[in-house]
């Protein structure tokens, strides 16, 4: 026998799935027919932008309310400059210039690129309180470790974006800023009591709410005090007492994607993980960005399997797909985006710009730019100053793996600048700096969350707050090494 035809499409409307490749395979479009609440698109999804809107109206041709989700937090988690960089500086850069009518501004401007191209739900703001250096998976990706400065320029970003008609997600509540561990690869846990999550980690989402963002997003963190061994997607406590009742939250609940460790390894899997979402309070659930037409169909039964033997009772799953659909309806109704004022994204990139010393005479340098890795949530993008040099050899070097004697053999009398990313928590980077400025003349680029960490004998410490393209043009032009 298959599966209830009515239990199914309701299963179906609470889900976001993703396909692979740049053009929407059959099942993908026909499953939107049947019921399904929409898709995210990843890098892989993503080639230009006449790419990227025959592909949503291929979407819309299974279904016009369709939901097509993407990442898109500018800075250094983009989709559609996946391939370059993205031409916005990110939340931290944003938070280091602290100026609400600019972070406005920039998110308007990526909410307007995205509904010109049929786009309209952006998994973003990024609204969590950086407040461990060590953080190995939200760092710039936040607007700092201020609450009170999260918080007013979380709520300028859902203004913002939502002005362009596209929905805005706050993500990640209730807050993953204070992690020291990546809830893609396990579940971080956060043991502190509500009372330190309501002063420090949750002020941003009080604004977001007040400011009327449309969804927010689940974490898939441990808070043992609410949420006892299992994750805040799974917890009611966190989602319907927290979110919903003593915040005030009436829009909809998107979980962080099901295959993560975070969620799947508690629960056994992707289907059970949905099931437990849903019965904590979830509404629209993303499955990931590894999905295909079997992915799909396990989650349905899973859900169909509990909702016929009572372990999920049908009017949670009514109101969960009920909400998924208010929410594709508020963005169709459009919105009143204005024009992006040209070179946006550079201006405020270069205005974010810290330096701390003397970066004068920088002439034909040998620029040195240190591995770092990714995070899933990053990608493989583009980063450094390479794109953005007039007259430079660059060179990449592994910390920890990389002789320094080599380096200062290559540079001769040259002057090095050594660009990196977390350089304060990437094992052996410390080291390779020390030992490069101690018999050169060295300037740093930090492209990365800086930390409180300081090189010894360095010429000067510049900060990005970021690693976009954006980013990285405007440390070229500070150190006077533009093309």
């Amino acid at each position: 026998m298959g599966l209830d035809p009515g239990l199914r499409r309701l299963a179906l409307g609470t889900l976001l799935a993703a396909y692979p490749g740049p053009v929407p395979p059959d099942w993908a479009v026909d499953l939107l027919a049947e019921g399904l609440a929409g898709h995210t698109l990843f890098g892989t999804n993503i080639h230009d932008p006449a790419q990227v809107a025959a592909t949503t109206a291929a979407l819309r041709a299974g279904r016009p309310d369709v939901l097509i989700a993407i990442d898109e937090e500018g800075g250094d988690v983009t989709r559609l400059a996946h391939a370059t960089g993205s031409p916005y500086p990110g939340n931290a850069a944003l938070g280091a210039v602290d100026d609400p009518t600019l972070t406005r501004q920039v998110y308007a401007a990526i909410g307007a690129e995205l509904a010109a191209l049929g786009i309209n739900l952006d998994l973003a703001p990024t609204v969590d309180v950086n407040t461990a250096d060590e953080n190995p998976v939200i760092g710039t990706r936040s607007f700092g470790a201020d609450p009170v400065r999260v918080a007013v320029h979380s709520a300028a970003a859902v203004v913002g974006l939502q002005s362009a008609g596209v929905a805005a997600c706050a993500k990640h509540f209730p807050g993953h800023g204070a992690t020291v561990a990546d809830s893609h690869y396990e579940l971080p846990t956060v043991d502190v009591p509500p009372a330190v999550l309501r002063e420090r980690d949750l002020p941003p989402f009080a604004a977001v709410v007040d400011a009327g963002v449309r969804a927010v997003m689940t974490a898939h963190i441990r808070v043992p005090a609410l949420t006892g061994d299992g994750p805040a997607t799974f917890s009611r406590a966190v989602l319907v007492d927290l979110l919903r009742t003593e915040y005030g939250f009436a829009g909809a609940v998107i979980t962080d994607a099901l295959e993560m460790k975070g969620a799947a390894l508690a629960a056994g899997g992707v289907g059970p993980a949905a099931v437990r979402a849903l019965a904590a309070g979830a509404d629209l659930l993303c499955i990931g960005a590894k999905v295909d037409a079997d992915l799909v169909e396990h989650v349905v039964e899973e859900i169909v399997a509990a909702l016929t033997d009572g372990r999920l009772d049908r009017a949670r799953v009514e109101e969960a797909a009920g909400r998924a659909a208010e929410l594709a309806a508020w963005t169709g109704a459009g919105g009143s985006a204005t024009g992006t004022p040209d070179g946006l994204g550079y201006a405020a990139a270069l205005r974010a710009v810290r330096v701390e010393g003397d970066v004068t005479g920088l002439t034909a340098p040998l620029v040195v730019q240190v591995h770092a890795p990714s995070t899933i949530a990053e990608g493989r993008v583009p980063w450094g100053l390479g794109p953005h040099l007039a007259a430079a050899e660059v060179v990449r070097a592994v910390a920890g793996e990389t002789d320094p004697d080599a380096l200062r053999r290559l540079a001769g009398d040259r002057p090095v600048v050594l660009v990196g990313r977390h350089l304060h928590r990437l094992p052996g980077a410390r080291e390779l700096v020390d030992a490069l400025a101690a018999t050169h003349p060295v300037t740093v680029v930090e492209m990365g969350w800086p930390g409180d960490w300081r090189p010894t004998g360095a010429r000067a410490f510049v900060t990005t707050y970021g690693a976009s393209h954006a980013n990285g043009r405007a440390a070229a032009q500070v150190l006077g090494l533009a093309g």
